[in-house]
């Protein structure tokens, strides 16, 4: 996530709530998220210690006509590539401004050199991605939209399935249980998680995993472990 805005708290970042929703839908996990400063020297440093761990990388924002977005030139820089105007982009957008486009419009054209364009009948707009980094508006209503057009592209038909269950304990009091269940179910991904403002539970306890009986089994097992006075529901 790239933006002065998201570090001084002048805007709520949703994107990063968005693409974690929708690459757990598809199966995908989200392992780090960072967010830059409009800073060419911290996103190029940034995003080249993320696109060599990970499959996939998603950049938010820095991608509109004025000064401080330079996510573009950033991604280009990172990957030693030349900055070049992409003429589909730039017709759009010569269509979409008409008499009123400027050459700050049409920056919104560039791309780092080689990048693809990715099409979908659910966006109107392209989207850039240059090897495995996906450059997405900052936007949310934008981001959204985008990264919806992108799933048959990201989908590889693996899924996660999770079974949560609803509890009256404080975390301390299935602290232990948690420990030895994660060990006792390495394939499941357990998530513990208070609550202050729900009267009808405390504790809400999560099972992830691809493996949708590994999933189920841990939860039993958590499930049959509680008192049934601790039990609100499972779902």
């Amino acid at each position: 996530m790239v933006g002065n805005e998201i570090l001084t708290g002048k805007i709520e970042d949703t994107n990063t709530r968005y693409l974690a929703r929708v690459l757990f839908e598809l199966g995908v996990a989200l392992r780090q998220v960072v967010i830059c400063p409009d800073e060419t020297d911290i996103i190029v440093r940034e995003l080249n210690a993320l696109r060599a761990a990970h499959d996939m990388v998603f950049t938010s924002g820095g991608v509109g006509p004025t000064h401080d977005d330079i996510t573009i030139d950033a991604v280009a820089a990172a990957f030693g590539r030349p900055v070049v105007e992409s003429p589909e982009i730039a017709a759009m957008i010569r269509s979409h401004f008409g008499d009123i486009v400027t050459p700050a419009h049409l920056r919104m054209a560039n791309m780092p050199e080689g990048s693809e364009l990715v099409r979908s009948a659910r966006s109107g707009w392209p989207t850039v991605v240059c090897e495995n980094v996906y450059i997405l508006p900052g936007v949310p209503e934008i981001f959204e939209r985008k990264l919806d057009a992108l799933r048959e592209r990201l989908d590889e038909g693996q899924r996660f399935f999770n079974h949560t269950v609803y509890t009256h304990c404080d975390e301390g009091e299935i602290a232990e249980l948690l420990t030895t269940l994660t060990f006792a179910h390495p394939a499941v991904t357990i998530g513990s998680y208070l609550v202050l403002s729900d009267p009808t539970y405390r504790v809400r306890v999560t099972f992830d995993s691809v493996d949708a009986l590994a999933s189920q089994v841990a939860a039993d097992a958590f499930t049959a472990a509680l008192p049934v006075e601790k039990l609100a529901r499972r779902t």
